[in-house]
């Protein structure tokens, strides 16, 4: 191995290696991890250590990689039962929502900073799509009631999709290369994302059921295969000319809310690709820019920004709620909470690799935006959703069931933690009223096992492997899921109970 290499295997370990310890920094101080990961690439580049870096062509091509590895996870991580709620809102949010905020933040443009109309739908565009990554990273922290959470989820995993075609159709326009009237652009975007969700629902169900009735010789091959039928979805999609945003999202959405072997440690092998993907893009967003442009920036930044901000994002919420009861309070909690990250980074690098006059301009206000409005945003939400009264007490993470099959015997072995705060804590085994064929067959507490029997307890920590039959465990899981939340006189109707309250 040449000298280059090894030179570039040491940079790229030392670079995870720092950003792993930033991540914690990151959490203390309560903003997305995306800001310091910039900042090492800044660090990185021409104004610090000097790596020159413009190769535009293969950011945008490995920003689109990235992304698609951080849309599988969202999905993967985004229980059903939380945003079934919400679907309806995230759709409107990524839809209406969106044109509403180009229109406004266009118009901003064109009166304020003078802007032509072209340029100003174009920038507009840009910044019109919230980050999955900054929004699950920083949401997730938050004792928000779920609706709310759930809708900001899937607008942030749903918005890419028509923004990047949007942005796309804007480019070819203002290059001359697309000459198509604006309806027809419009239908074709909706056809293109009708045709992603089918393509990523039906990879998801099919990929699901093949996972299920194929045991495959190594474990660790169940997490590849899961994040491969995610990948499988996206170019699937592009190949047959609809969106793969979608198809990733929704396909990762499926997957992780079906039964499948090993599912937990799938999880969370895709949470470990979706951060290596973060921290690979931003450091590379960060190389790109060009610190000596920005100061330039500022200030069409800031008024872009304050406008998209203030005006545009509370009219495309109000225009896309309005009609699916939300209270005025969460309303403005969620156009508080529109925060923008890569997303827009990377599509403002569309007009850069179409050579759009003043492309050089969006890319540096764009990014001097999202620095911005994310430290703005991202200090406050805690303190915005406590002035809302719209935080929620903390609650208790989920139970964590992890399973693994055996074939020959017809049968899956489930792994259970009860985490603090889970109503399983002091309840006896038979009232957990697991189906026949299921059973917990070893508790480990403390760093001891022991084979429990009628008269056990569960406990906070306490770890316990059950056997099910497998036509058993959803019913076995289920049960055990509602017991955590609703205590042990837990029921369907119980379990709802629960979740009501939480909202």
């Amino acid at each position: 191995m040449n000298t280059t290499v090894t030179l570039a295997l040491a940079v790229g370990a030392l670079v995870v290696l720092v950003a792993a310890i930033a991540l914690r920094l990151a959490d203390r101080l309560g903003l997305p991890s995306l800001l310091l990961y910039l900042a090492l690439g800044v660090a990185l580049g021409e104004s610090g250590l000097g790596i020159q870096f413009e190769d535009y062509r293969l950011t945008h091509t490995l920003g689109y990689a990235a992304l698609l590895v951080i849309l599988a996870e969202g999905g993967l991580t985004t229980r059903w039962g939380d945003v079934r709620r919400a679907i309806g809102p995230g759709v409107a949010l990524s839809t209406v929502g969106v044109a509403v905020s180009v229109g406004a933040t266009a118009a901003i443009g064109v009166w304020v900073l003078g802007f032509d109309w072209g340029f100003a739908l174009l920038l507009a565009a840009v910044i019109s799509s919230t980050d999955a990554a900054a929004v699950f990273a920083t949401l997730r922290r938050l004792p928000l009631p779920r609706r709310v959470a759930a809708s900001l989820e899937a607008e942030s995993g749903l918005n890419d999709a028509p923004v990047i075609l949007l942005v796309t159709a804007l480019a070819e326009s203002l290059t001359g290369a697309a000459t198509q009237a604006w309806w027809l652009v419009g239908l074709v975007v909706l056809v293109e994302l009708a045709g992603g969700a089918v393509v990523g629902v039906a990879i998801g169900f099919g990929g699901a059921a093949l996972l299920r009735r194929v045991a495959l010789p190594v474990a660790g091959f169940y997490p590849l295969a899961t994040l491969a039928l995610c990948v499988l979805a996206y170019s699937s999609a592009s190949l047959a000319h609809t969106s793969g945003f979608v198809a990733v999202y929704l396909c990762g959405l499926v997957l992780g809310n079906v039964t499948l072997p090993h599912r937990a440690a799938s999880i969370g092998f895709a949470e470990g690709m979706a951060s290596l993907a973060q921290i690979g893009l931003f450091v590379l967003l960060g190389l790109l820019v060009s610190p000596g442009r920005l100061p330039e920036a500022v200030g069409p930044a800031l008024v872009v920004g304050g406008a998209l901000l203030l005006l545009a994002r509370p009219l495309s919420v109000v225009s896309s709620l309005v009609w699916f009861r939300f209270p005025w309070a969460q309303q403005a909690f969620i156009s508080w909470a529109g925060l923008r990250g890569a997303v827009p980074i990377v599509a403002a690098i569309i007009p850069l690799t179409a050579d759009v006059p003043g492309a050089t301009t969006v890319f540096d206000t764009v990014f001097v935006l999202v620095v911005v409005f994310t430290i703005v945003q991202g200090w406050s939400l805690p303190w915005v959703a406590r002035r809302l009264r719209i935080a929620t007490p903390v609650t208790p993470r989920d139970v964590q069931v992890e399973a693994a099959p055996l074939e020959e015997l017809d049968a899956e072995m489930m792994q259970l933690t009860v985490p603090e705060g889970s109503r399983l804590h002091g309840v006896y085994l038979p009232e957990l009223r697991l189906p026949e064929d299921a059973a917990v067959v070893l508790i480990v507490r403390d760093g001891r096992s022991f084979v429990p029997d009628a008269g056990t307890r569960l406990m906070r920590g306490d770890q316990a492997l059950l056997v099910s039959a497998r036509r058993s465990r959803p019913e076995a899981e289920r049960r055990l899921r509602a017991v955590s939340r609703a205590g042990r006189l837990a029921s369907w109707r119980g379990e709802q109970g629960a979740a009501t309250e939480a909202d």
